[in-house]
């Protein structure tokens, strides 16, 4: 019960809540505004600007969220006044239709906040398709844009009066998404889990936690205010998160051969302690993230160092038979240490000095930066694009959608078939098939919940309360969970058109069946309309994945020729490496849930992904292990095990059509030194064996990927 009690406060913190309750209050106090002032209408119109214009508002740098809303307002403009002039005429209707999904659509090229002002201007055309007349039209596109202009403003304005509180909530988000990962990672020492199960959940998580950092980099790195660290909440901001990554380093660092660990330690009860002090760990990393996203204070009830250290007493009063030997348990002891010291780095962010921390860095390296080139845009009018091929589908798809509501005629409100069909259609056909069923499943179970509420309140006071608590939850959800969103759409419309004195049984026999249309059109159009499945885009993944593997080896190889770390450098190739991984794990998720026949080679991939976490996990160990130490230079043993590595995945790149000679290092700005290494003869120290045993593992796993890569494209 208190867990639950947390999480719905920590919700009521979140950023998800915060845009619900901005998008509410400038959409409701317009429309309120309209119908008590005779102007209801106009109100409405207002209302419709400020939606529209919300839905470019993601969180990020300021100059990007004002430049977003400002171009989206003037589309919107432009296209409701156009949509207004050609209504009267079903072909140019029709025409226009296929013009503006077409062409909006097209705006995916350019990112997530141009695809949303795509989004915008669709949804503005499709609420403005029933005002047949020309009277008043000019005068209708003034009020949405006022409408537009107006939620610009109070979004600014929140922003100003709290400048710090979307890095803050999106950074606490972030360390709770890495605090279950370890968890996950706990798993992996309990030998009651299956470990292929905890390689999914894993990897599954991998692609989550990747998510929140780039919107973390995104929010701090582009933020002029924060990427200072004039003050001392942005220099907390930014120290937090380079300690969270690290720290997530750290933990993805940690490989050890679980099997092996499971069989030789599963009846001592000590693999069972371990989990247990991870996940108390991991507690405790959420809790942490949980405070700094709601700007509180942060006491922590558990002494970890305590419990750690009666779980060294554990180690070492357990018996040893014959030669066994507990090495693994105390490396594993010594990772345990260094996490806790990682949580209690990222405690400092709730002292009142900030911390100085290491030098800067040049953030502009890890952030993407997207130009508006209209060349971009003309470079994809090809059925070499994917977005080009989205585009069409979806302007096929909605034209045929408008020619059915002319030709059933079914109800007063078939615009929504087309809405259903703009903004079920996503790019790949997973997420599409994910949309349909999350719609049609949140349209039953929100209609349900209306028409029992309709039945059972009569008091329009009530009535009233309820619709604008389903329209706050309606938003907040709108970016994090698609399900829930049409769950609370649902009621809200229900209750809503019946204040306008609209018979809500046949409104949700009419909703009930233009969703069930629309998502089919989407649906088959998504499959059958130049479908682009996502077999044919893994090979790609898998290269990208090779080359940022063959990047990290070359960092090895420098601190192996005794270079001096360049942490410039390393950050970018480490960030890399996850990224990614993470594209590729998410790449291999879609395709699973697109049709059987279209996958390829699915059992070989998903070994690949194991493997390759197991790689880029021990090339992280060693990676750490020579920044740790000072710089010198090693046995050649050493370099001609990481050499011997790198040749194995060039010619698994190469087998996948790439020149191994050319690495397109995104975003790596040094070129390695590989070339020029002198590295010692002599014979490998007693220091470095263990160092050498971790290369010749690495080296082993690389030929085993070569082998995987083999199996898939024979």
């Amino acid at each position: 019960m208190h867990k639950q009690a947390a999480e719905v406060r920590y919700f009521l913190y979140s950023q998800a809540f915060a845009d619900g309750v901005r998008i509410t209050l400038a959409v409701l106090l317009p429309a309120l505004i309209g119908s008590y002032t005779g102007w209801a209408e106009a109100g409405m119109a207002v209302a419709l600007g400020a939606l529209c214009v919300s839905l470019t508002d993601a969180p990020g740098p300021q100059v990007n969220k004002r430049n977003g809303m400002l171009i989206c307002g003037m589309f919107v403009f432009f296209i409701t006044i156009l949509t207004g002039l050609t209504s009267h005429n079903v072909y140019l209707m029709g025409a226009l239709i296929m013009l503006v999904t077409f062409f909006f659509s097209m705006f995916n090229v350019y990112g997530a906040r141009a695809a949303a002002v795509g989004n915008a201007v669709v949804l503005a055309m499709i609420l403005t398709m029933d005002k047949q007349t020309h009277e008043g039209i000019l005068a209708h596109g003034a009020a949405v844009l006022f409408g537009g202009l107006f939620y610009m403003v109070i979004s600014l304005a929140f922003s100003a009066i709290k400048p710090y509180r979307a890095g803050q909530r999106i950074l606490g988000d972030c360390v709770r998404e890495i605090a279950k990962y370890l968890s996950i990672k706990a798993s992996f020492y309990d030998p009651s889990t299956d470990l292929t199960t905890d390689y999914k959940k894993l990897v599954a998580q991998q692609i989550v936690v990747n998510e929140k950092q780039d919107a973390v980099r995104e929010i701090l790195f582009k933020t002029r205010q924060i990427v200072r660290e004039s003050t001392a909440t942005g220099r907390k901001l930014i120290m937090t998160f380079v300690e969270a990554v690290d720290l997530f380093e750290d933990i993805t660092a940690t490989y050890y051969d679980y099997e092996l660990v499971r069989k030789r330690f599963g009846e001592t009860g000590v693999l069972e302690q371990i989990a247990a002090e991870i996940r108390i760990i991991a507690r405790e990393l959420d809790g942490l993230g949980m405070a700094i996203q709601m700007n509180a204070r942060y006491e922590s009830p558990v002494d970890v160092e305590q419990r750690l250290t009666r779980l060294k007493n554990m180690i070492d009063t357990m018996p040893r038979p014959g030669s066994e030997s507990h090495l693994v348990l105390r490396k594993i002891l010594v990772n345990l240490r260094r996490l806790e010291q990682r949580y209690v780095e990222l405690k400092s962010y709730f002292e009142d000095d900030a911390p100085e921390g290491p030098r800067r860095l040049d953030h502009s390296h890890f952030v993407t930066h997207q130009p508006l080139d209209t060349r971009i845009f003309f470079n994809n009018l090809s059925f070499r694009s994917s977005v080009f091929k989205h585009s069409l589908r979806v302007a096929i798809a909605c034209l045929l959608g408008y020619s059915l509501t002319k030709v059933i005629s079914y109800g007063h409100h078939s615009y929504w078939i087309l809405m259903t069909i703009a903004f079920m259609m996503k790019p790949a056909f997973s997420l599409t098939k994910q949309r349909n069923i999350e719609r049609i499943i949140g349209t039953l179970a929100g209609g349900a919940i209306g028409i029992a509420l309709l039945l059972l309140v009569h008091d329009r006071t009530v009535l009233f309360a309820i619709m604008v608590l389903f329209m706050l939850l309606n938003y907040s959800f709108l970016r994090i969970n698609y399900l829930l969103t049409v769950l609370f759409t649902t009621p809200f419309v229900l209750i809503l058109f019946t204040f306008y004195g609209i018979a809500f049984r046949e409104l949700a026999q009419e909703r009930l069946f233009d969703t069930v249309l629309g998502c089919a059109i989407a649906f088959a159009a998504g499959a059958f309309l130049f479908p682009s499945w996502e077999a044919s885009f893994l090979n790609s993944h898998l290269q990208n994945m090779l080359k940022a593997n063959i990047a990290y080896l070359r960092l090895i190889l420098d601190g192996l020729a005794g270079e001096p770390p360049d942490l410039l450098r390393y950050k970018l190739v480490r960030k890399e490496v996850y990224v990614n991984s993470a594209n590729l794990s998410a790449a291999f998720q879609r395709m699973i849930s697109e049709p059987r026949n279209t996958q390829k080679n699915s059992k070989q991939i998903q070994q690949f992904i194991v493997l390759n976490h197991i790689l880029f996990s021990n090339i992280a160990t060693v990676a750490t292990q020579l920044r740790r130490k000072e710089p010198r230079q090693h046995a050649y043993a050493l370099v001609a095990s990481v050499r011997k590595t790198i040749s194995l995945l060039e010619e698994s790149d190469a087998r996948l059509g790439a020149d191994p000679s050319v690495f397109e290092e995104s975003q790596l700005p040094v070129e390695s030194k590989q070339n020029t290494i002198v590295a010692t003869t002599e014979a490998v120290s007693a220091d470095d064996l263990l160092l050498k045993d971790q290369l010749d593992f690495v080296c082993r796993i690389a030929s085993d990927l070569d082998k995987t890569i083999t199996a898939i494209i024979s």
